[in-house]
């Protein structure tokens, strides 16, 4: 039996709100596992809120570079030990620097760069990760850091004539689609790119807090919360939240399409926040 520490429980109701006692028998049932236990509260419908297990407490910056034309970008998370330092103009200017470099060569040698800033800074430094896009047909690649550096969004969008990519509604609507998935989130474009094992989590877990109810209404009420679920995880699917979410991003995006008269399509994104655990 795993030991069911105060932490654990302060860290399973940091992610959750449940409360402390629930926490800790949700923990005590899935013996000491995080994600597990948050399934049991789910499905109690305790839970008010999921936030993702994978958090482990790390500083560092998200760095962006993209390059002259917009046709190729670059996100990097670089960590090191203190926010002191992930603030620290020098230690900025090194993310920014690295983001170049893969840019240029995403197979080069970093280590010289690292080491050297190690010295110079004092705390140990981490290149944790990067992504790196480059428009292969017609279409733009932007990318958004918010304020404080903690997270960045690369996104590549594409559309069928050189004019629209030329335009700037074009490249407002790349812009606003950056903050998009800076602010609401989102794991994939549309869903079909969800992977079947989370729907059918999220399948068992609404069918479950539906158990009581008449079982003709199960089905109904269950299709109802996976429609919610992907209004909240589909970038395509969320509320527009330029525009209060009064029309979804699908809609925002055919309107623009309709204006421009061409087809434009979201081919690729990805969001990187300071401190989350990956490929796990």
């Amino acid at each position: 039996m795993a030991e069911i520490t105060a932490a654990l429980v302060g860290r399973l109701r940091e992610m959750t709100n449940a409360g402390l006692m629930d926490c800790k028998k949700a923990l005590t049932e899935s013996n000491g596992d995080l994600d597990a236990a948050v399934d049991i509260l789910r499905k109690k419908g305790i839970a008010t809120a999921a936030k993702k297990a994978s958090r482990e407490a790390k500083e560092g910056a998200i760095a962006n570079y993209v390059q002259a034309g917009g046709r190729l970008g670059v996100l990097v998370e670089i960590n090191c030990e203190t926010d002191f330092v992930a603030k620290n103009e020098t230690f900025r200017a090194f993310c920014d620097e690295v983001a170049k470099t893969l840019a240029n060569d995403p197979k080069t040698d970093l280590e010289p760069l690292r080491t050297a800033q190690v010295a110079k800074i004092g705390e140990n430094i981490k290149i944790s990760r990067f992504e790196r896009y480059e428009v292969k047909g017609k279409g733009a690649v932007a990318a958004y850091i918010h304020t404080g550096a903690k997270v960045g969004v690369l996104v590549e969008v594409g559309a069928g004539k050189d004019e629209t990519v030329a335009s700037e509604t074009f490249k407002q609507l790349v812009r606003d689609i950056t903050l998009q998935i800076a602010a609401a989130h989102p794991i994939a474009v549309g869903r079909e790119q969800i992977d079947p094992k989370l729907i059918e989590k999220e399948r068992e877990i609404a069918a479950e807090q539906m158990k009581n109810k008449p079982a003709a209404a199960i089905a109904k009420i269950v299709e109802g919360k996976l429609e919610k679920y992907y209004q909240t995880v589909c970038l395509l699917d969320q509320g527009f939240v330029k525009q209060n979410a009064e029309i979804s991003v699908r809609e925002h995006m055919a309107a623009i399409s309709k204006q421009l008269n061409d087809q434009i399509n979201v081919h690729q994104f990805v969001r990187f926040q300071v401190g989350e655990m990956f490929g796990s």
